[in-house]
């Protein structure tokens, strides 16, 4: 409906436009074709000496679609004996009027042109000793057919047009949006029960192809989260599943076979060890969920990274000790950064956990700075990582084999990585050449930006 409405403007514009050309073409031959017959009549009467010569009295003569008359300033007939007598074609007003200049003047009905519309020319022109207006017309029959014509033509075939165009464009745009439609019925196909279906991409190379090839990417990557949070939600599922059944086992034993006050301060004590698991894991999937959703509150501030590495040696002691494993601390020598102390502390403390629970020998913790960064290292004497795990080390509820996940959920390297990536950082591991395994975080130095 908008195309035909501005087709129906466009086409009603162009056909005024052809019409109003038209006229003024037809108007400027016909007053090109005056002057020309007024020139010559002007000529023939200038030949003569006192009185009209035979040439212009044969020229007043003539009837057709045009004719001639010499008058007076007066309006009147000069030498009405000459010319027929079918009375002046110019009143005086406009006798008046074309005695200061040429003047073309438009009227109904003249010598032998009855009731047909006529235009005439008056040009003032002395002779001898007489001032005389010399009037040419002709017929504006022809002129106004061919106006009609036009007009009629304009009045068929623009509806025509328009009926026709506005046909072909619905037909055009019909086909144009017909893979939009079929994208359309695909995607209403589409749900979290189907996310493999993909919508339908037309062949040609167009704008379409496009919006639907970047739909189509839009959906892979839709359906590559729901991947991974339906196993998150099945991992975590598994993960509470386990201390839950043991907290529960626990509290039945302590009400079965309870029967001594130590025995059942043992099943508590359990139950309360089951907990705290419980309580640390639902942390760490609350801080992950939190991540996901840009969500994980940080709150910045300069840092010294010796501080750091104190507090969580001290914090880890006793769990080094009783692992029988050194814990060294290398001087970072001033090094500063600008982060968020408890969140940079929990991440230090799962890498350092990390490697007194699945390393061996001594635990390191050391710094290097970097151009504008500074990277904060957790590193053990162990066997390292598998080399197929390492691409996927930062990745939730990964494990590099059953024997490292015993007393972990796969969330520790997560939530580092989850902390580093909310600093605008990174976390990065390897295996170095001289053995063991090196996992460290990249956070901003301090006046740095």
């Amino acid at each position: 409906m908008v195309f035909a409405g501005i087709m129906a403007v466009v086409l009603a514009a162009t056909g005024l436009f052809l019409r109003l050309r038209l006229e003024h073409n037809l108007d400027q031959s016909i007053n090109q074709d005056l002057q020309s017959r007024s020139d010559a009549l002007v000529s023939l009467i200038r030949t003569g000496e006192v009185h009209l010569g035979e040439p212009v009295r044969s020229a007043l003569r003539a009837r057709g679609a045009s004719f001639a008359q010499v008058l007076t300033p007066a309006g009147r007939l000069f030498e009405p004996h000459a010319q027929p007598d079918a009375g002046a074609v110019l009143g005086l007003t406009q006798a008046r009027r074309a005695a200061r200049g040429p003047t073309f003047v438009e009227r109904h009905g003249a010598p032998g042109l009855q009731g047909e519309p006529v235009r005439l020319l008056a040009t003032p022109e002395g002779f001898e000793r007489h001032q005389l207006i010399v009037v040419v017309g002709t017929s504006l029959a022809a002129r106004n057919d061919a106006l009609r014509s036009l007009t009629t033509l304009l009045l068929i075939g623009g509806p025509v047009a328009l009926l026709l165009a506005s046909l072909a464009a619905y037909w055009t745009v019909g086909a144009a949006l017909r893979p939009v439609e079929a994208m359309r019925r695909r995607a209403t196909e589409i749900s979290a029960a189907e996310s493999e279906q993909r919508l339908p991409v037309p062949e040609a190379e167009d704008e379409l192809r496009r919006l639907g090839e970047t739909l189509n990417q839009m959906l892979d990557r839709l359906e590559a989260a729901l991947q991974r949070e339906r196993a998150f939600v099945d991992d975590a599922s598994h993960e509470l599943r386990t201390p839950l059944a043991l907290h529960k086992g626990e509290l039945e034993l302590a009400l079965r076979y309870g029967a001594t006050r130590e025995e059942l301060r043992t099943a508590i004590a359990s139950a309360i060890e089951e907990a705290d698991r419980l309580s640390q894991l639902a942390e760490n999937l609350l801080v992950i969920a939190r991540s996901d959703k840009g969500m994980l509150q940080i709150e910045r501030e300069p840092l010294e990274v010796s501080g750091l590495f104190a507090t969580v040696a001290q914090r880890l002691s006793d769990r080094a000790h009783q692992a029988d494993r050194p814990l060294a601390v290398d001087d970072p020598d001033g090094l500063m950064i600008e982060a968020d102390r408890l969140r940079v502390e929990q991440a230090l403390t799962n890498l350092v956990e990390n490697a007194l629970r699945h390393g061996k020998g001594r635990v390191r913790l050391w710094a290097r700075a970097t151009e504008g960064t500074a990277e904060l290292h957790v590193s053990d004497a162990g066997p390292g990582f598998p080399p197929d795990f390492l691409p996927h080390a930062f990745e939730r509820f990964r494990r590099a084999d059953a024997a490292r996940a015993e007393g972990g959920a796969g969330l520790g390297l997560a939530i580092v990585d989850a902390i580093a990536r909310a600093h605008g950082g990174h976390a990065g591991a390897q295996n170095p050449s001289q053995g063991g395994a090196d996992v460290w975080i990249e956070l901003t130095r301090a006046g740095t930006g």
